[in-house]
């Protein structure tokens, strides 16, 4: 899995390709989230675009890093998943947790409403 993060407007942009499965890919991830919450972000944006397969490690990422924002008083998005993190996320039900916009302007435009 390939990761690639950005700041922008006070929101933390992660975009990811790849699998997101378990694998030091995803302690990585963790770690470099971790690292900008202390810039004093509350908002993250999660581009799942480019994952062509989540298991249930996947999922499990993706809902810790909603629990960090949430705990933080913030908001995680999830941004145009591919089928099957979109299929993953139903069959869990947890599309109904997290919000998910089709694009980094909605979603930056959604989280700015937020707050």
């Amino acid at each position: 899995m390939k990761t690639d993060s950005a700041i922008q407007d006070g929101i933390l942009f992660v975009r990811l390709s790849g699998d997101l499965i378990g694998s030091p890919d995803t302690q990585q991830l963790l770690q470099s989230v971790d690292q900008h919450l202390g810039d004093e972000l509350r908002n993250c944006a999660v581009d799942l675009s480019g994952i062509r397969y989540i298991n249930s490690t996947g999922i499990g990422v993706l809902v810790s890093l909603l629990t960090k924002f949430r705990s933080r008083g913030g908001e995680l998005m999830l941004i145009n998943p591919a089928d099957h993190p979109r299929k993953m996320l139903a069959l869990t039900k947890l599309n109904a947790i997290f919000s998910i916009a089709d694009d980094e302007q909605s979603a930056a435009q959604q989280l700015k409403a937020v707050n």
